[in-house]
């Protein structure tokens, strides 16, 4: 896979002299029209040798304007970033549309050391990769261009440069244990290096090997196709060929009204608790509640709760149930509107992965990530192809949340049209809970078919082993209530009961 990066290209000082101010300005020039555009460019520098991924960025950085680039370098996880998901601290760096990243040390390099090191599993590590895979595949289909590198050097070409950085005395620094201990592990990395590009090299991402040994040559090369890259797409910045790679990926069901309806019309809307027993067993399922959340915070388990349902069925107070069970300091409520501009300027996701909770504590989304698949469907605020994808991507998402240990539990509170209308009247009707109902409401309500077509469509296609779907019979608030808090505990109780793989930590 390397040979074609080890033929020794040269490019001399003199012409390299002659060619980079004009390089600059044309670099110059597109990124001030890309921070016009309605994409961002992500680039990705990843190699055997530090101080040459070093070089290309520093030159970069330098070429560039640094008020439209960020340079984002990743080493050894904090504590904050070990407790999330592993994609998370990369969400929390990606560009917002019209900006550039650079990204080092990204999601590949972890796994390469790991790899060279055989301190990761085959399976594991292909794992990994097919989860870059489908991260560059989801970017790239929501509009970014990303741009990845592989700076190549034989092994003798990094021997020498590490002998010629040594005798330069003050450059030494430059070099470290690792990189030499890589060195001596070079075919393995190489090897490693080869599987994770097999793997991730698609025609959407490609990988670019970039011969290394000349710098000027090296310089070039990566700048250059920068620029032929954001220019080609500047040109061209419609997506069209790629709308085939995001069809959903079941198909099972028609869009039919009569199917669509059978799955919600399975739930018992007549369900109801008196007003006795309900207190009784609101203040019993709060105290276990409350037992629970403390037993998974200090195991260090993680949980998501999310709330999705038809206007005025009951998420509110649900969850104001489940926050006068757990305490405030290790529980905190997203509720979910309209994106803000910042939010709008990056993937539909960003917004979510930056919530994620720290290791025991728990997240409460009033509505979610599946306003995707529902709210923009259903009003055209998302292109098909965009809400046919999205099904796919939620399910990848929620199986890395899973995956990490934390606990992800999904309610739909559900009620019937007449039900919904008397609660609107009453709102209407009492002063402070006029606010809590729209214009929107009604006309969402206009569209209860085409909602309750995307409901169905929702649960079936998302409602995983590791992440099912709740359906909660809301007519009846109480028996709501109850129904959600008995579903958390009986959840949060079978997780604590199995293992994760992590050390509960010492008693205080």
């Amino acid at each position: 896979m390397f040979e074609a990066a080890e033929q020794g290209r040269e490019i001399a000082q003199d012409q390299y002299d002659r060619l980079v101010p004009k390089l600059r300005k044309q670099l110059l020039e597109s990124q001030f029209a890309l921070a016009q555009s309605g994409f961002p460019v992500i680039i990705i520098v990843e190699g055997i040798d530090n101080v040459s991924k070093g070089e290309v960025i520093n030159i970069l950085n330098e070429w560039l304007d640094t008020r439209g680039l960020h340079v984002c370098a990743f080493g050894p996880k904090s504590d904050e970033e070990t407790e999330r998901p592993r994609f998370w601290r990369y969400w929390r760096a990606l560009p917002a549309n019209g900006r550039m990243a650079i990204m080092a040390g990204a999601w590949y390099s972890g796994s390469l050391i790991q790899g060279t090191f055989n301190k990761v599993a085959p399976a594991q590590f292909d794992l990994h990769m097919k989860r870059i895979h489908q991260l560059e595949t989801m970017l790239t289909l929501d509009g970014a261009l990303i741009l990845k590198y592989w700076l190549h050097l034989s092994k003798p070409a990094l021997v020498q440069r590490f002998k010629s950085i040594e005798a330069s005395g003050g450059q030494r620094w430059q070099v470290s244990g690792q990189d030499r201990q890589l060195l001596d592990e070079y075919d393995s990395y190489l090897r490693a290096a080869e599987r994770a590009i097999q793997l991730t090299d698609h025609v959407i991402t490609p990988w670019h090997i970039v011969e290394s040994e000349n710098t000027h040559y090296r310089n070039l090369t990566v700048a250059r196709h920068i620029l032929r890259s954001i220019r080609k797409r500047l040109k061209n910045k419609a997506i069209a060929p790629l709308k085939s790679l995001a069809q959903p990926s079941i198909n099972h069901l028609s869009s039919g009204c009569e199917q669509q309806a059978s799955l919600l019309s399975t739930v018992d809307l007549d369900a109801s608790v008196s007003k006795s027993d309900y207190t009784q067993a609101l203040a019993q399922l709060q105290s276990q509640l409350n037992r629970l959340a403390w037993q998974a915070y200090h195991r260090k388990r993680s949980v998501v709760i999310l709330f999705e349902g038809w206007d005025a069925a009951g998420k509110g107070g649900a969850i104001r149930r489940i926050t006068q069970a757990i305490d405030a300091r290790i529980a905190q409520v997203i509720s979910v509107a309209a994106p803000s501009d910042e939010e709008r300027a990056h993937h539909y996701l960003w917004r979510f992965w930056r919530h994620l909770p720290r290791a025991g504590h728990v997240t409460i989304y009033d509505r979610s990530w599946y306003g995707r698949v529902l709210v923009e469907r259903v009003e055209a605020f998302a292109q098909d192809f965009e809400w046919q994808r999205a099904y796919r991507e939620i399910n990848e998402f929620e199986e890395q949340l899973c995956d990490h240990g934390t606990l992800v539990i999904k309610f739909w509170l559900h009620i019937d049209p007449r039900e919904q209308l008397k609660r609107f009247k009453e709102r209407e009707k009492v002063a402070y809970k006029r606010h809590k109902i729209t214009d929107e409401d009604w006309r969402n309500r206009d569209k209860w078919p085409s909602y309750e077509t995307a409901v169905n469509d929702m649960i079936i296609k998302t409602s995983t082993e590791v992440a099912p779907w709740h359906l909660i019979a809301a007519n009846n608030k109480r028996h709501a209530r109850l129904c959600v808090l008995r579903t958390l505990c009986a959840q949060l109780e079978q997780a604590l009961n199995t293992p994760t793989g992590q050390k509960e930590p010492p008693s205080k």
